[in-house]
């Protein structure tokens, strides 16, 4: 019951860190926010645990908070705003593994532990990276759309919470379905790529749930826009 319980404490720090980011930069802290958090997921997902008896990897509450921001970001200021974040976002990942790439083909002195740890992090097998910047780039774009759309018959602000779970729930679907298939299709039998498939989007769809309350908090703060 550890990991549970710290589980539940990790997920609260990250949401409140979310707000503090929110309410000391603004909008422009959303972005920081979506290209910190877009590379800190994906170095999180190399680690697993294990939680009432299910195999489970880390960088889903990373993951669920990215959609939690183009959430915030397409309601106080719109669709186009969102977007923009979305592609700061793609840029980071991409420029972050092809950095880290460059990195590890430098010749290490010395020691090689730091070499060999490097490598377990950053040492992505590229279906692995195909898969996650593909899944990042249909489904962020597909949350913001959803968002949009679904707010033109939703849009009294106590219904807030229909917008952002129907457009999330949707959206990590899709990233859930394009990671996997193309990180995990044919490498395990199909019946475990099923298990995969419907725990990570379980574990994604049940953080961003949580998230709600956190999103309504984050609306009515006011922020410090800097120009």
């Amino acid at each position: 019951m550890f990991n549970f319980y710290w589980g539940i404490l990790f997920v609260l720090v990250n949401f409140v860190f979310f707000l503090l980011c929110y309410r000391q930069f603004g909008k422009f802290g959303m972005y920081a926010w979506i290209g910190v958090m877009t590379v800190l997921a994906n170095i999180q997902v190399t680690k697993t645990i294990e939680m009432f008896s299910i195999v489970m990897t880390l960088g889903n509450t990373a993951n669920a908070t990215l959609f939690l921001t183009t959430d915030l970001l397409n309601e106080k200021y719109g669709p186009k705003e969102a977007r923009r974040a979305v592609w700061f976002g793609f840029f980071t990942l991409i420029m972050t593994t092809v950095l880290m790439q460059l990195v590890l083909v430098f010749e290490p002195q010395g020691d090689l532990t730091m070499q060999h740890a490097m490598e377990s992090i950053f040492g992505l097998m590229p279906r692995i990276a195909i898969g996650s910047l593909t899944a990042y780039f249909i489904s962020q774009f597909l949350d913001v759309k959803l968002f949009s759309i679904i707010k033109q018959k939703f849009n009294k602000p106590n219904q807030l919470w229909i917008r952002s779970n129907v457009s999330t729930g949707l959206s990590q679907l899709a990233d859930s379905f394009v990671f996997c298939f193309i990180a995990f299709a044919f490498v395990f039998p199909w019946d475990v790529w099923f298990e995969i498939f419907i725990t990570t989007y379980v574990i994604k769809l049940i953080v961003s749930i949580a998230s709600t309350p956190f999103l309504y908090w984050a609306r009515n703060i006011r922020t410090r826009e800097w120009s």
